[in-house]
């Protein structure tokens, strides 16, 4: 295993919710509560869940564009939980991001060129001639012709825009990119693509993603490991091979089960999951997945199960494994 590059420790990012003429607080949301994982030099990890468990409120956090409420962020073995704007800015330049939507994340009234050149600009890595060279040079790295420097957001397709989104993240040479949802709102021919060229990336410049999803199947090409979210915590973390071959959390059957199969004739178990997700303002007590769950006891409504090792590099969640 390489040095990490990313470690994180029971991080929580909890949301006041105020109601009122004085806007008192009546309780909180628990986006994320108590979440733990590292990733590795040239690793992908895989962040996994249903819409709302929390996982891009993790990316934000991670990059501090939200501030934590717990637990602590080291970047290449530097702390960065508590530090002021001003001491973090170093370490901007190691972190950066990929929003999920090509559409809104560029700004329309920027050129293409100048989008991904801004953050040359902004930590005045360089400027004029050599700043034209530079991001001719990402254009190209990433599919695109330097030709296409010139044009607007608007004059893109969808493929092409999280093109630019990506040469714009590679744009300061950073140690890790957290990929929030990249090609969520592509085709699936063009997701392929996306995901191909991240990947060339990755082996070419040693880079480290962590990478969002709301399935299984599409982390499956990227990733190294997997962590698997429900409601504000990791359930399931594992190589991405075991997890696929051997899942012991409920919730990972489910999502299992829920990946199509190419060939018609192949059965596979159906796992139905009752009911909807609990609200993270008033998460369940015990085993926030007991609702939803076809095996809880009566120990899973009472007692919170802790993210145990049941086997070499392999944790869960759960009483019952």
């Amino acid at each position: 295993m390489s040095a990490p590059v990313l470690e994180v420790a029971d991080l929580k990012k909890h949301f006041p919710v105020k109601k009122g003429v004085i806007r008192r607080t009546v309780g909180h949301v628990y986006a994320v509560d108590g979440v733990s994982f590292h990733v590795g030099e040239g690793e992908t990890l895989g962040l996994v869940g249903e819409s709302g468990c929390g996982k891009s409120t993790v990316a934000r956090t991670v990059l501090r564009l939200l501030e934590p409420t717990g637990g602590t962020i080291r970047l290449s073995g530097h702390d960065i939980t508590h530090l002021s704007k001003a001491d973090l800015r170093p370490h901007r330049r190691e972190m950066q991001i990929i929003f999920q939507d090509p559409f809104s994340s560029l700004n329309p009234r920027m050129s293409a060129g100048d989008i991904v050149g801004e953050p040359l600009e902004v930590h005045r890595l360089a400027r004029g001639k050599q700043k034209g060279e530079r991001i001719a040079a990402l254009f190209e790295q990433v599919g695109l012709s330097p030709a296409q420097m010139k044009g607007f957001p608007h004059e893109f397709s969808g493929g092409q825009r999280q093109r630019i989104s990506i040469a714009r993240a590679l744009a300061l040479s950073p140690k890790l990119i957290v990929a929030d949802e990249p090609v969520s709102a592509l085709d699936v021919s063009i997701q392929a693509q996306v995901i191909n060229l991240m990947m060339d990336l990755q082996r070419e410049k040693k880079l480290s993603y962590l990478f969002i999803a709301h399935g299984l199947a599409v982390v499956e090409h990227i990733s190294h490991r997997i962590a698997v979210m429900y409601l504000g915590k990791i359930v399931e973390y594992a190589e991405k091979k075991t997890l696929f071959l051997n899942p012991l959390h409920p919730y990972t059957e489910a999502l299992l089960a829920a990946v199509p199969v190419p060939n018609p004739k192949l059965k596979r178990a159906k796992r139905h999951l009752a009911g909807d997700v609990p609200s993270p303002v008033n998460p369940p007590p015990g085993c926030t997945f007991h609702t939803r769950c076809p095996y809880a006891e009566a120990r899973c409504r009472i007692e919170v199960p802790a993210l145990r090792e049941v086997a070499p590099g392999h944790w869960v969640s759960c009483h019952l494994r």
